[in-house]
């Protein structure tokens, strides 16, 4: 765009879930797709660093508000409670304010971890991890009634895991997905009046988990980006700041790492001893996941069953079955430590949990012994130790109540919170996963032609798009403004000159009852990790 110094006061985010700058720029080399090549050549672009660990959960709430995961408090897709019970997350956790809370009147479309929709000065449509589509899922509520009238087979997304061995399924299905998106981006964008538009699709990642093959994926990032060129001619219209991110990068996977089995070897964890009925199951060959393997080829996922089949039922059958999951089949009176979602680590701390068997003077030397044991463990098949351990004390130093540890592995090994019987085990069907190197590209009236961001993070999104608008940066972010992406002469380019406080998330307190219910039967037969 013209370089000349303009005061635009208008940004747009374009989010791409799982887009890796590695793949982007082989792309982008070879002239594949047009538009994103017209942005990095005309504006700054570069890889951006994801949260630790890199997860949309964490990383879609970072971007927006700019703050670590211990300030913003939204630390995965479900937190556990003191007696080991598993909550979604919800708008209602986070703490800090989002750019739409700063930036009105604002434009927000499927960005995951926004449901419920909490009222905002403009327009909100709630994304990933949206139970069904209700009145809190739009705010105001007549803007999803609204969007119902004009697409009404509208999708929040799709399971990637229920098109194993069907991926020409997936692709049409995603292709079709990303057109009914398409259509909400649509009617958000015949308003104008706004200062932020905030806008994800999250198919890239769907599809990446179970397919990673380049000729196909360039297929589906081609759609991405006639997208793209959509939203090029809308904000070229209004003068506004486009920033295109993704949450984390992608790559190939090859072997889960068990932690809670170097747990259990180690004597750190306890299996739950089987009842009477448990064993008898077990010796027929009857499990879980057996079960949910068979009514998943009938045609029923596990996730209708556990929509449909009542939670107290769901807790009672999912104790009685045999397993490998941690929420049923963990004896935590006799357990110091385990792994919960996604690599949180957490110390069994006595004064934190009610069956803890730490106490807090002894916390300490047990994360020493976590991570001596985790660092220690080699893959048999390369020789290679895959595992750093990060204390949570260092990343999230403002909530005592954060992970202890957090897992961090090797590029193509991911860690699992399942128990089994060895420390390295076979991903299955999910040939992808995430990486920690995503993508950054700014493009604008004051966004220097062939800039590049350094060693920007997801966190810095925020904070530069707010002084790129010329609004103060809020105190409690935790970036930094990339005033190296902007034009030398204008008034983006200079350092930031104030800070703010805003008030947090006064609703934080409060959980919609039918979100509450939906929660508690996705956990109910340990469907989900």
């Amino acid at each position: 765009m013209d370089g000349s110094n303009h005061s635009a006061d208008q940004a747009f985010v374009l989010g791409l879930d799982g887009v890796p700058w590695s793949l982007l720029q082989g792309w982008i080399t070879e002239g594949e797709l047009p538009n994103l090549t017209r942005l990095i050549e005309e504006g700054a672009a570069g890889p951006l660093e994801s949260t630790t660990p890199a997860t949309t959960a964490l990383a879609w709430p970072s971007i927006a508000t700019g703050a670590r995961p211990d300030k913003h408090g939204i630390y995965g897709f479900r937190k556990i409670t003191p007696s080991y019970t598993p909550q979604m997350y919800t708008s209602h956790d986070r703490q800090q304010p989002a750019l739409w809370d700063v930036l009105s009147p604002a434009v927000v479309g499927n960005v995951p971890m926004t449901y419920p929709a909490q009222p905002i000065d403009g327009k909100l449509v709630s994304g990933m991890m949206t139970p069904e589509i209700d009145d809190q899922f739009s705010s105001p509520p007549e803007l999803g009634r609204e969007l119902l009238d004009r697409v009404p087979e509208y999708e929040i997304g799709l399971d990637w895991s229920e098109y194993v061995g069907r991926e020409e399924e997936l692709l049409s299905d995603l292709s079709a997905l990303v057109e009914k998106r398409r259509e909400l981006l649509r009617l958000l964008m015949e308003t104008e009046d706004w200062r932020l538009f905030f806008f994800v699709f999250t198919a890239p990642d769907r599809l990446q988990h179970l397919v990673w093959d380049e000729a196909v994926l360039l297929e589906h990032y081609r759609q991405l980006d006639d997208v793209v060129g959509e939203v090029i001619d809308y904000v070229e219209r209004l003068d506004a700041t486009l920033y295109v991110v993704s949450d984390h990068g992608f790559g190939p996977l090859s072997k889960f790492v068990a932690a809670n089995r170097v747990f259990e070897t180690e004597g750190l964890l306890s299996r739950q001893e089987g009842t009477g009925t448990q064993s008898l199951l077990s010796r027929f060959g009857v499990s879980r996941d057996r079960i949910i393997s068979v009514l998943s080829k009938a045609g029923i996922s596990g996730e209708s069953i556990v929509n449909t089949v009542p939670e107290r039922l769901l807790r009672v059958v999912g104790r009685q079955f045999p397993g490998d999951d941690v929420l049923f089949d963990v004896d935590y009176s006799e357990t110091e430590v385990f792994t919960y979602d996604h690599g949180r680590l957490y110390i069994n701390d006595e004064s934190r949990f009610v069956d803890g068997c730490v106490a807090p003077e002894d916390r300490q030397a047990v994360k020493a012994e976590v991570k001596d044991a985790l660092e220690g463990i080699t893959d048999p098949q390369t020789g290679a130790a895959p595992v750093t351990v990060r204390d949570g004390d260092d990343l999230f130093p403002t909530d005592p109540h954060s992970p202890d540890l957090i897992v961090e592995t090797a590029p193509e090994y991911e860690s699992t919170g399942r128990l089994s019987q060895d420390p390295f085990v076979s991903p299955g069907e999910k040939t992808a996963s995430h990486r920690s190197e995503g993508i950054m590209i700014a493009w604008g009236p004051n966004v220097k032609a062939g800039g590049s961001p350094i060693d920007a993070s997801v966190y810095d999104i925020a904070p530069t798009l707010l002084h790129g608008v010329g609004e103060p940066v809020p105190a409690s972010t935790d970036g930094r403004v990339l005033t190296e992406i902007f034009e030398p002469a204008s008034p983006a380019a200079e350092t930031v000159p104030t800070s703010v406080t805003y008030e947090g998330n006064e609703t934080a307190e409060v959980a919609g009852e039918d979100f509450e219910d939906v929660e508690d039967r996705l956990t109910g037969l340990g469907y989900l990790e």
